[in-house]
């Protein structure tokens, strides 16, 4: 039985991947900021008691190597990096960004991401699978930016996918795989109502594409239903 840690797991694609891999049968380790308040995540595990709850803030690395600990011994096949926050608020385009703002999307998007992969390398080793899943986005691609604004969120995918093609290169030789991929555009709090595709539409294809994933793709950009995307 596998055993998925994911972060962001209160809301959006994280709380539908939790839903997909519990009824699956993984055990899931399910991360978010307030569990007090994730609602909707309290009773998916109500549910399911294959799921268990942990309270997780990305924004303090510390917290992060603490939770590794508490962890200690646990087997993880899966790490999926799904947290990530948008940034870019209406009225603070360029010229007037919101650096504050922008450091805080760069902790979330890039730095805690990372850090997870750090912090849980001895628990992905003892796993089966030995996979890392970083939550990008097309907007990350600089071949496929046409049309400019979103600095910070861009920026933040940009950076997240570069860091993680080093973090394949880096574990190689320890049979890690490292999986960049792109959820499509989603209806989501973050990709909006006129997003084209459904939650459950996209973790599906997502985890089709996680279970296929090789050690020989890792540090590849990939969509949802597994084709490649331009750096």
């Amino acid at each position: 039985m596998a055993t998925i840690l994911i972060t962001g797991a209160n809301r959006g694609l994280g709380l539908e991947f939790c839903k997909q891999y519990a009824a699956e049968g993984a055990n899931v380790i399910a991360c978010c900021r307030e569990p007090q308040k994730a609602t909707a995540l309290a009773q998916l595990a109500k549910e399911y008691t294959n799921i268990s709850v942990f309270a997780l803030d990305l924004s303090d690395l510390v917290q992060i190597d603490q939770f590794a600990k508490q962890l200690d011994g646990t087997a993880i096949d899966v790490l999926l990096n799904n947290a990530g926050v948008y940034g870019d608020t209406s009225g603070h385009g360029f010229g007037h960004l919101d650096y504050c703002e922008w450091q805080k999307t760069m902790s979330i998007n890039v730095f805690a991401p990372v850090k997870m992969a750090e912090a849980f390398l001895p628990h992905l080793q003892r796993g089966t699978q030995k996979k890392i899943v970083a939550i990008s986005s097309l907007m990350g691609s600089m071949t496929d930016n046409g049309s400019g604004g979103s600095i910070l969120y861009r920026s933040s995918k940009a950076a997240l996918n570069a860091a993680m093609k080093s973090v394949a290169i880096d574990n190689r030789a320890k049979k890690i795989a490292v999986l960049i991929l792109h959820p499509g555009w989603v209806k989501t709090d973050m990709g909006g109502s006129n997003a084209p595709m459904e939650s459950p539409e996209s973790v599906k294809k997502m985890r089709e594409t996680i279970a296929t994933f090789a050690l020989e793709q890792s540090g590849t950009f990939l969509r949802f239903d597994g084709k490649s995307l331009p750096w």
